[in-house]
């Protein structure tokens, strides 16, 4: 039931696979919090994708559909979309709320890596 563009570099994350797939992961992880009516969500798909294939093997992508998944965004505090969290060892690392310029999404994974 996926409802992005199956061309995604992002993989799609649930509440039910996010400990697996994001805390418990061995590199540092950005996530995209979005849905499929957020206009802003899907300017940030190409740049989201871009990150992936960048930092392929020093950051995993992921993406969470708030729509269909509500118990991750709230535990994060997530009350805009599009948000960006990176979390590095299973903790927050930094938070970028709204649309962004690919190289400000970029500046701010960096210093993560």
């Amino acid at each position: 039931m996926k409802k992005e563009s199956p061309m995604s570099a992002a993989a799609d994350v649930t509440d039910a696979t996010w400990e697996a797939s994001v805390l418990n992961h061995e590199t540092t992880v950005l996530v995209d919090f979005w849905a499929p009516w957020c206009g802003p969500c899907k300017t940030m798909g190409p740049y989201v994708d871009k990150l992936a294939e960048e930092f392929d093997g020093r950051l995993k992508v992921v993406k969470l559909n708030t729509q269909d998944n509500t118990d991750v965004p709230a535990r994060y505090g997530i009350t805009a979309i599009p948000t960006f969290i990176v979390i590095k060892g299973g903790e927050v690392a930094t938070q970028i709320v709204g649309a962004q310029k690919y190289d400000a999404l970029k500046s701010a994974v960096e210093p993560h890596l």
